[in-house]
């Protein structure tokens, strides 16, 4: 059939929401045994109602097909962390019932941890002479209340099958390891009103060795971090000498080394972008070491609004070397095999999915990548794949407000049969707010602009991957900086010199943080008239319960955000709150919701429907049974996109 023509928005798509959940490779993490280099993977079950389960990736065997198993962890609630490898055996913490397993190879799991399901477990490190003794993060729920949950780090004996408690005294600890010869343990720790990323300390102490429960620490050093300031994370060690891990002292998080009693950057001069990111997950290291001797890394980057990838000398004293790669969004990077100087990854580009990747670094700086795992292919054209156009918008107060945007592409039209038709766009408010949105294939965004549409995520003020000021632009104006940033990004592309898009037909989607955007947007923005719909799936709408009812982790957060907690201004939480704006949100609005979210409780989605009710407003609300926060469950990810698509439609009058 030859292309035709047809209004913007209303264009016919092979893509199917159904089609978006099976096309993509449901990874949720890499696991490499540093023993025999055997490569796992984390798989995510949508059509089993989003658990986790364990692949042998070379053989893709499941080896934890038992719907039983859930290869999660409930700490931080976000978790990550929650499986290691070691000499052919496996640990993991498995989220039914919260206990530690032990999985050898052509075996069954074996619990190593007592009945207790106050305990969760996550980040584990194997001693590697003693390999019987796991240290791990235990977060202990008994009293169920975010100032009462406990975090500490413990010891798991995995032949007594028992938990003793290792440190304790910081409100969080993280990437807990020990040195190659098992003498040290370096780890990172915490404590409130901070988040990792701003201000965190790296630790190392000496190992004991004890019968009676495991080991024990002595001569704690401090090595780098500074409460409020310096973040200093990721602690990983190269060899017994080296500790390696990150810091943003300068401004951006560098890599940084402690050797000899002394903590010195790798650099000569700090390099002004990134190498590594906010630590919202557990055991996401953004570096693996390359060779046996520990000089050399290979880190993950973050430049111009994607990543890449350098080699980085361990000895210190040189700038990084920067690898060519067709990969725009590099995550879960392990050292694979330090004797044949290979490191693994996945990686997406901006026309094809998650892949697991390996790359090979020869003695000449030379690299070879092999695709281990491709990303699976679609059944549709690359054709209809519309490419990604980073763009730095200047905002006419002189800030710069990083964005994405992709026009409408699909190859069985033309374009509009309209003339001088713009498309309507759809402005993503990515989550966080220290999240980044990337130039990786989406297929959410793809979803859309085979539909006609156009795609615009804006990196706000408050973003990762630009420095430590650029997050900082939120530092007391959260639900300010945010929703301004969004609102000019969209007039500035639906204007000269732009003109990419119909000013009159934008709308506005979000989760989580990104959905308090979306609401505060309709509701507290000085024009609320931007935006023709907007889209918030477990968005906050009042900040005064969600100070008092979130979880640990980001309990203290709002401090930061707003200036203060709700008992110093208590003013300025009522007035940040869309849900006292509830009268002035004119623009239809489509709340989406998990029923057992905890981070974003439903109470949150509740209060902004009887509001907007109240005064007359258009309201759609959607709750999904057994969701937490964000969809794991097949049947929820594709009602969700389709719920979205076909609300927009109904909102602007567009017809296929």
């Amino acid at each position: 059939m030859p292309p035709q023509s047809a209004p913007y928005g209303t264009w016919s798509s092979p893509m199917t929401a159904e089609m978006i959940t099976k096309g993509v490779l449901p990874l949720s993490g890499l696991v490499v045994d540093p023993i025999s280099s055997k490569l796992y993977h984390l798989e995510a079950r949508p059509s089993e109602g989003g658990r986790i389960t364990i692949i042998d990736t070379p053989s893709g065997t499941d080896l934890t097909p038992s719907k039983d198993w859930n290869v999660r962890t409930g700490v931080h609630e976000y978790g990550g962390g929650a499986a290691i490898a070691y000499g052919e055996t496996l640990y993991f913490s498995n989220l039914v019932d919260g206990r530690v397993y032990r999985l050898k190879e052509g075996g069954s799991p074996e619990a190593v941890t007592p009945e207790n399901k106050v305990h969760r477990f996550a980040d584990f490190n194997v001693h590697p002479i003693h390999t019987h003794l796991l240290v791990s993060i235990l977060e202990d729920h008994t009293i169920d209340e975010p100032s009462a949950i406990v975090n500490t780090l413990c010891v798991i004996n995995t032949v007594a099958k028992t938990v003793h408690p290792l440190i304790s005294g910081a409100d969080f600890y993280a990437s807990p390891k020990f040195s190659p010869d098992g003498t040290r343990l370096a780890w990172q720790q915490w404590s409130h009103p901070d988040m990792p990323w701003e201000g965190s300390h790296v630790y190392i102490a000496d190992v004991v060795i004890r019968s009676y429960d495991g080991l024990s620490l002595k001569n704690f050093a401090h090595v780098a971090g500074e409460a409020l300031k310096i973040s200093a994370v990721y602690p990983s060690w190269a060899n017994n000498d080296t500790l390696v891990f990150t810091s943003d002292e300068s401004g951006y998080i560098n890599p940084w080394m402690y050797q000899n009693g002394k903590a010195t950057a790798l650099f000569p001069k700090p390099i002004q972008y990134e190498f590594g990111s906010p630590g919202w997950l557990l055991q996401t290291h953004p570096y693996a070491i390359v060779d046996e001797k520990g000089g050399l890394a290979v880190f993950i980057t973050t430049k111009d609004g994607r990543n890449g990838l350098d080699i980085v000398d361990l000895t210190g004293g040189s700038p990084p070397r920067t690898i060519e790669t067709p990969f725009v969004v590099v995550e879960n990077i392990w050292s694979l095999s330090r004797k044949a100087r290979e490191i693994i990854f996945s990686g997406e580009k901006v026309d094809e999915g998650l892949s697991v990747v390996k790359l090979t670094l020869d003695d000449t700086f030379g690299t070879r990548f092999t695709v281990l795992k491709p990303a699976p292919v679609p059944e549709f054209s690359s054709d209809f794949i519309s490419v990604p156009k980073p763009m730095s918008l200047e905002a006419p107060n002189g800030e710069l407000v990083h964005v994405v945007y992709h026009p409408p592409k699909n190859p069985d039209y033309l374009g509009s049969s309209v003339l001088g038709e713009r498309p309507p766009c759809v402005v993503l408010a990515h989550g966080g707010p220290t999240a980044i949105a990337m130039q990786n294939l989406s297929w959410t965004t793809q979803y859309f602009t085979s539909r006609g549409w156009a795609w615009l995520a804006v990196n706000y003020g408050g973003s990762s991957g630009y420095g430590r000021e650029y997050i900082r632009r939120l530092d007391g104006k959260w639900g300010i900086v945010d929703s301004d940033d969004c609102i000019r990004a969209a007039q500035i592309i639906s204007s000269e010199p732009y003109n990419l898009v119909d000013p009159k037909r934008l709308v506005i989607r979000g989760r989580s943080a990104g959905g308090y955007t979306v609401l505060g947007t309709l509701a507290n923005a000085p024009d609320v008239t931007t935006f023709a719909a907007g889209a918030a799936s477990f968005g906050i709408s009042d900040l005064l319960p969600l100070e008092a009812h979130t979880h640990k982790f980001e309990s203290r957060q709002l401090e930061k955000l707003l200036g203060g907690m709700s008992a110093q201004v208590p003013e300025l939480y009522r007035d940040r709150s869309p849900v006292n704006h509830a009268d002035r949100i004119v623009a239809p609005l489509l709340i989406l919701q998990g029923e057992i979210d905890r981070v974003v409780p439903k109470e949150q989605a509740e209060l902004i429907c009887e509001k907007v009710a109240e005064k007359g407003g258009v309201i759609e609300y959607k709750l999904y049974q057994g969701e937490g926060h964000g969809w794991r469950q097949a049947e929820t990810i594709i009602d969700a996109l389709e719920r979205e698509l076909g609300f927009y439609k109904r909102v602007l009058g567009l017809k296929s």
